[in-house]
């Protein structure tokens, strides 16, 4: 976690619901877990590469539409891992 800028305290709370109707493409983001690119700067992105891959292997139909939310994911990631 420290790798990532996570503390324990971030993995505290709540837990997330996740929309069924999004739930393949959570299930990608959760896959692209080791597919971070990283700098000098720490954490900068998914790297994008494979996700036509991974998507294939979680049957994701609409490719444009999970791209979307897998970005929304990200920032939300990016967010929490870079948050001071």
């Amino acid at each position: 976690m420290a790798a990532f800028g996570f503390t324990p305290e971030d993995v505290k709370g709540e837990p997330i619901d996740v929309l069924p109707d999004v739930w393949p493409v959570f299930e990608v983001f959760r896959a692209m877990a080791t597919q971070w690119r990283t700098g000098m700067g720490g954490v900068t992105g998914l790297d994008y590469n494979c996700l036509p891959w991974v998507m294939k292997l979680h049957g994701v139909d609409d490719e444009a539409t999970a791209l979307t939310d897998i970005r929304v994911m990200e920032a939300a990631a990016l967010a929490t891992i870079h948050k001071k």
